[in-house]
């Protein structure tokens, strides 16, 4: 009864394994292959199964996040692609909302839309906006676009027309014809991915899933055989953006669910542990080897982001998408991020990333330009002999000889660069953060920290005080936590749809009917039963009469017309800083999520032990102005239940180190968890 997850990084490759009968944990880490990430995958395995006796037979459940969807469209390698619309709607994906984000920028263009103008087809039909045929749908005019389609050699068709979130009846027809017609292509139609309003992005949505979908579904059939040839044949499942998980075949038909499927694991783990420790507010931060991912749980729930943009930047508008996505700030810097001396003189760090080839200088894989990484070695944080459990070991010189070709042009010693490195690296961090609360109506000193990734927990530490947060938290296995999130995620589902009305209480009942409706679309996609034991959540986007765009608030069922526009005004007044309370209301979109009750990973409780027996040895850290600090070393696996110590200190472990500053108390629970807070909050 071994429940396996792996996680898919830019750099690494994570595999953790849970035996539900005994609570043994299996744990393996393999460098990610690029060219076939299900090879990283693979070696993963076998590690596991060499180093800790993983049985794969034994595999009852396995969920799998990665970057397939992400990187086929950053890297543009999805496959060719069509998009047939409503006549006079050619365009929408070029001309997208006509505004820019960087105002002033003069050299802007639009990004090039992933369907060419030639690959766009009309077809004259029409609905209005709630749903009536105001001109059929021409059969006719998909002839010639059929035999187009075959003579570009399409292999995947999106098909979005105006106004089908209301009434899909012409895209079902016209995908059936098109679907006859072009065996082997994939067709796509817009009112399967998403039934909200807004043409653009809705159409961005349908082109995108389509883009990937062939890549994806070939992408887990390769993936299934694989791990059947290796003897693990049990129910395969894949990490949603929206911190569940769905089974293989659920992804393959909507792949763009996947679009942020390895940082997802982190935020449901980081979910897991507040629940385990009694918090609601959590702030979960993972610092991989190529980017740092920030998120925020709020009322021990994963916030979703209502508009997603792929690619959005400070002065790239992006790609929307209207799929359900964890509220994820993604920034380069991780612990390959490359430092460098930018044009003007200033030390930068990433976004470029040494990756997993050549990777950091300290590797010794042939990488030759400074990282993070190799700050933190340099410091001292880092032991060279037992990183990553003692398999992987680092070679400080040349470590010391990359962060030298920084240190020499800014007139730095060695020591000094480094902790420069870490730095700028840390206060990049410090502003995702802040992105995601104080920037979204939120209190960062409501919350806790909770720190994973390989690089994570050295900075934890700096990061909890400079936040003044609750108390900063490493979580189990740390530089592994994504995989272990997938293990505390449950089967999950989002449905949302479009439905204009005036708030009243009639309108009330008409939301509670037609949450009827979605909630058998839930029990019927999970395929377990009316008496599933499903969790449900009513979510209604609702906005002032005569607003652009809304504010989602939750809607409890038996609620009257004053307590839903209490609710919404306080959400409302937490995303604008005001609220109207005698403008009119208007209810724009429902929300349902619908969550399926299942086993997650548990918390065993550690053993006791003494801290001496703890304590490793002694390493030297440079902290600055206070020059080189001695600070004892605990082996965080004989580290006690109910322990508490004083820093400085380094704790260490196969996945991750942890570095506690001074006047930080660090406190260990039962289940092992690290808890670091302030001295000065204990007095207080």
């Amino acid at each position: 009864m071994i429940r396996l997850a792996t996680d898919v990084g830019g750099t690494f490759t994570d595999l953790v394994g849970y035996d539900e009968r005994s609570g043994e944990l299996f744990t393996a880490k393999s460098l990610t292959t690029v060219q076939d990430q299900s090879i990283g995958i693979l070696d993963a395995i076998a590690t596991a199964e060499n180093k800790d006796g993983l049985r794969t037979r034994d595999v009852t459940f396995f969920a799998h996040g990665g970057t397939t969807v992400i990187n086929a469209i950053t890297e543009r390698k999805g496959v060719r692609t069509a998009l047939v619309t409503t006549a006079g709607f050619r365009d929408v994906l070029e001309i997208g909302r006509g505004n820019r984000p960087d105002l002033y920028n003069l050299h802007f263009h639009s990004p090039e839309p992933f369907v060419p103008r030639h690959l766009r087809f009309e077809v004259r039909e029409r609905l209005d906006a709630i749903g009536n045929v105001l001109v059929p749908l021409e059969i006719d005019d998909l002839r010639p676009i059929i035999d187009r389609c075959q003579a570009e050699a399409v292999e995947a068709v999106a098909i979005l027309f105006l106004h089908s979130y209301a009434n899909p009846e012409h895209e079902t027809l016209c995908a059936s014809i098109l679907a006859d017609a072009l065996p082997g292509t994939t067709v796509c139609a817009s009112h399967e991915v998403a039934r909200q309003w807004r043409e653009y992005e809705r159409t961005n949505t349908v082109v995108l899933n389509a883009y990937v979908q062939p890549i994806i579904r070939h992408y887990f059939e390769r993936l299934e055989s694989a791990l059947t040839r290796r003897n693990l044949t049990c129910p395969y499942y894949a990490m949603q953006s929206n911190g569940g998980i769905s089974t293989f075949d659920q992804a393959a038909r909507s792949p763009l669910t996947l679009v942020e499927s390895g940082p997802a694991g982190g935020v449901a783990g980081a979910a897991r542990i507040g629940s385990a420790l009694g918090e609601s507010e959590v702030l979960s931060l993972d610092v991989g080897g190529t980017t740092a991912k920030c998120s925020l749980i709020h009322d021990g729930r994963p916030t979703l982001k209502v508009d997603y943009k792929l690619e959005h930047s400070r002065i790239a508008p992006g790609h929307p998408v209207q799929v359900p996505v964890v509220d994820i700030v993604e920034i380069g810097s991780g612990g390959g991020s490359i430092a460098r001396i930018d044009e003007r003189g200033a030390l930068r760090v990433g976004p470029e990333s040494a990756g997993s080839a050549p990777g950091p200088a300290c590797y010794g894989r042939g990488g030759e330009k400074p990282t993070l990484s190799d700050a933190i070695l340099t410091i001292g944080v880092f032991d060279p002999a037992t990183f990553a459990g003692g398999n992987m070991h680092l070679d400080r010189q040349k470590a010391v000889d990359a962060i030298a070709t920084v240190a020499a042009p800014l007139g730095l010693s060695i020591e000094d660069a480094a902790l420069a490195i870490i730095d700028i690296a840390h206060a990049s961090m410090i502003n995702a953060l802040k992105l995601v609360t104080v920037q979204r109506g939120h209190d960062p000193r409501d919350a806790v920290l909770v720190v994973s990734g390989g690089a994570g927990p050295a900075l934890a530490t700096r990061l909890g005080r400079d936040l003044t947060v609750k108390a900063t938290v490493i979580p189990p296995y740390p530089g592994i936590f994504s995989a272990w999130g997938m293990l505390a995620a449950e089967p999950r589902a989002d449905f949302r749809e479009t439905w204009f009305s005036p708030l009243s209480q009639d309108a009330l009942g008409e939301l509670a009917r037609r949450f009827d409706e979605l909630e058998t679309e839930a029990i019927a996609y999970f395929a377990t039963g009316e008496h599933a034991d499903i969790r449900f959540t009513y979510r209604v986007e609702a906005r002032y009469r005569g607003q652009e765009h809304g504010v989602f608030t939750q809607l409890r069922r038996g609620d009257d017309i004053n307590a839903f526009a209490e609710g919404f005004h306080i959400a409302h007044e937490r995303a604008y800083s005001f609220r109207l309370s005698k403008s009119a209301i208007e209810i724009t979109t429902l929300h349902l999520e619908a969550v399926l009750n299942g086993p997650v990973i548990a918390l065993p409780k550690i053993g006791t032990t003494s801290a001496s027996a703890a304590l490793t040895g002694h390493r030297s850290v440079y902290f600055g102005d206070r020059g080189w600090v001695s600070c004892p070393v605990y082996a965080r696996g004989l580290l006690a239940a109910g322990q508490s110590m004083l820093g400085p200190m380094i704790v260490e472990e196969p996945t991750a180190t942890t570095l506690v500053q001074e006047n930080q108390r660090l406190s260990i629970s039962d289940a092992g968890v690290l808890i670091i807070r302030e001295r000065s909050a204990e007095a207080g």
